[in-house]
């Protein structure tokens, strides 16, 4: 039986779609790799329950850490709540297994386009609860060149 809702939460529903784009761009990734100049910023939470690093990258970023997908990865997989890419640390080829309710953070300098996620700790759950939230001044801190994030502001009709 289906569980009856009292309540839309726009925020999840928001927050839903947001991923969704992480998501399509990483099948574009898988299929056929970067198009022209494109290259990924991906930070994620390493302690999320889901994310499989290796013992050594775990001690190295205990929290979160950032991968860049550009020229040097391989075999990248997009499933439907995880993706996996092969990269190389320190000369030492290893696989990361990320879920998409790990990801905070995602940019393609290239096009100027950041996404920010602020997960909670109900997030690790596998509950998103809060809103996307954009500071395009601290998020574009956050990755070297120029890329800059958009709020969702930008494509609503003004009156």
């Amino acid at each position: 039986m289906q569980e009856f809702i009292s309540e839309i939460n726009y925020d999840k529903l928001i927050e839903k779609s947001l991923k969704n784009v992480v998501v399509e761009a990483l099948k574009i990734a898988e299929k056929q790799g970067l198009p022209g100049e494109h290259h990924f910023y991906i930070t994620f939470k390493t302690n999320h329950p889901s994310s499989k690093v290796s013992p050594q990258l775990k001690n190295q970023y205990p929290e979160e850490m950032t991968i860049v997908l550009q020229h040097q990865f391989s075999n990248l997989l997009v499933e439907s709540s995880f993706f996996s890419v092969d990269l190389s640390f320190g000369g030492v080829l290893q696989t990361l297994v990320i879920p998409f309710d790990a990801i905070t953070y995602f940019a393609d300098p290239h096009a100027k386009f950041g996404l920010s996620f602020n997960l909670n700790e109900d997030s690790l759950n596998k509950e998103l609860d809060t809103p996307a939230v954009f500071d395009e001044e601290n998020e574009a801190k956050k990755v070297s060149g120029s890329a800059t994030v958009i709020s969702i502001d930008a494509f609503r009709k003004k009156n």
